[in-house]
């Protein structure tokens, strides 16, 4: 299954918020697992810079990847964008391919 980068940032009234993100961020999981069971995450991380939060996750295909980045949008992100995460093995083998 393809590896996904979601790179989340809030909209300023939801940065207010921040002794609730236990909640809200469980809230937003639920949302995610019942509209796109098929997606496996990996890790997530809260940033300190122009994203507040990377999510690393696995999804069948381009459009429930998606679906993860329009649900953030409806749960308070600002911008939310999922990205391919091609692993550097086969980043490599690409390139030898297109080299030959």
């Amino acid at each position: 299954m393809p590896t996904f980068v979601l790179l989340t940032k809030l909209a300023p009234e939801a940065s207010h918020q921040l002794t609730d993100r236990a909640r809200s961020s469980h809230d937003w999981y639920i949302h995610v697992k019942k509209k796109c069971p098929e997606v496996k995450f990996i890790n997530h991380y809260a940033l300190l810079g122009q994203y507040d939060f990377l999510d690393i996750y696995e999804a069948p295909d381009e459009e429930t990847a998606a679906k993860v980045s329009m649900i953030s949008r409806t749960n308070g992100a600002l911008y939310a964008e999922s990205l391919i995460a091609l692993p550097h093995r086969r980043f490599l083998e690409i390139v030898e391919e297109l080299s030959s």
